[in-house]
């Protein structure tokens, strides 16, 4: 007799980008020469998690009788502020947006799917996506609908808008209400970072579906401080969609505070109007009482005091332009390594991954366990291979670069 309910009786036991972590740190503890490009964590170049010094001295700061209380259920009013100031500062979109604290950006992604959509809808991503968008989806009883992410000119891709658009209206006229998630900039798996002009042409299709369904725009910004440039230069694009499409933004301390374990993260949405922003923290609220109920209040607690504290700020700024720099020699050294090489991938100028996209004719699977023989660990997704340069010594990128060559041969 089973006793799960029928479409619970195949998951997946493990994350195949775990399992395929823990095959290259087995290996690698047996004294193999092993590249692992997999999980999405930023090390140093011994292998280490890269970590910030001023955000563990102010988790060690805070009083440990107020860490083990309760978090108000949508998150200390301080820390969504803070988190509100952080993403949207400076932008007329901070003083309409609301926010309630979720356990990373995965909390902030999951209370979307649940609000913006019906069961039996599918959000609309582009067609390379970080994997978990599906599990989400698939957990809450939604879908994933995708657009072909890129437009090819020989080896370098660019936002496919034609494409974007074309699908967006699709999905709106089948379900009757639309939500977009777009990671950006430095998407997970590509590393892609759109430009003004496709911001705007993104909000422009937005705007026109907005004027018949229900939509709902998600920036999921977990990468936005490791980009070129200047990391809000993207809101002031998307201010004409206030009041018009709902804005949202999954916003994580995991990547930009290098605290993947500590869970915190915020969904923010951006509302003019006084009712309807009402009826939004409301409803999320509702959700975290009815999922996680609070988060972490000692993360909470100590982001708080590192976004708002002037000095500390600076300090950890500080300390994370030197991760940026960190990152920002691998991408420099990839892109050395790729250059003449034949590889096809989308415009790369920083963020955690970029993806290979393999041949016509070539198997990712296959590709993908040639180089597991031969010690370099990447991950097989859709028709490409995803790299972790997050995870990969600068040192290390030329051998990295030469095998994946051969393997796609």
């Amino acid at each position: 007799m089973e006793f799960l309910i029928p479409t619970r009786t195949a998951r997946p036991a493990d994350d195949p980008i775990f399992a395929l972590n823990a095959e290259a740190n087995a290996r690698k503890a047996k004294g193999e020469s092993v590249i692992n490009a997999t999980v999405g964590a930023l090390l140093d170049d011994d292998g280490k998690l890269a970590v910030l010094p001023s955000v563990i001295e102010a988790l060690r700061e805070v009083p440990p009788v107020q860490a083990a209380g309760y978090a108000p259920l949508a998150g200390p009013q301080a820390f969504l502020q803070a988190v509100i100031g952080d993403l949207l500062g400076g932008s007329p979109l901070a003083e309409h947006a609301i926010a309630v604290a979720t356990p990373g950006g995965t909390g902030a992604l999951r209370h979307a799917v649940a609000n913006f959509l019906e069961p039996g809808q599918a959000l609309l991503t582009s067609s390379f996506y970080w994997g978990p968008y599906k599990t989400i989806a698939d957990e809450n009883d939604r879908k994933v609908a995708t657009f072909p992410m890129f437009q090819w000119n020989g080896d370098e891709g660019e936002l496919d808008l034609e494409a974007f658009d074309r699908s967006l209206n699709e999905v709106a006229q089948k379900q009757g209400r639309a939500l977009v998630f777009l990671n950006d900039p430095c998407q997970n798996p590509t590393g892609y970072s759109m430009r003004p002009a496709q911001w705007r042409a993104v909000r422009e299709s937005v705007e026109a579906v907005a004027a018949k369904v229900p939509t709902t725009l998600l920036v999921d910004a977990a990468y936005f401080l490791y980009g070129a440039g200047d990391p809000r230069a993207f809101l002031q694009h998307l201010q004409p969609l206030m009041g018009k499409a709902a804005l949202a933004f999954a916003w994580s301390a995991s990547k930009s505070f290098t605290q993947y374990g500590a869970r915190v993260g915020a969904l923010l949405v951006v509302d003019p109007e006084v009712t309807r922003r009402k009826r939004t923290l409301d409803a999320l609220a509702y959700s975290c009482r009815g999922t996680w109920s609070n988060c972490n209040h000692l993360g909470m607690l100590a982001i708080t005091k590192m976004l708002s504290d002037a000095s500390l700020r600076a300090k950890v700024d500080s300390e994370r332009a030197g991760l940026t720099a960190l990152l920002g020699g691998r991408v420099k050294a990839f892109n050395a390594a790729a250059k003449g090489q034949g590889l096809r991938y989308p415009r790369y100028d920083g963020g955690f991954f970029t993806t290979v996209v393999a041949p016509s004719g070539v198997d990712v699977a296959s590709a993908a366990a040639k180089l597991r023989e031969r010690g370099v660990f990447v991950v097989p997704q859709g028709d490409g291979l995803r790299i972790a340069l997050c995870s990969v010594a600068e040192r290390d990128v030329p051998r990295l670069v030469e095998e994946v060559v051969a393997a796609l041969r």
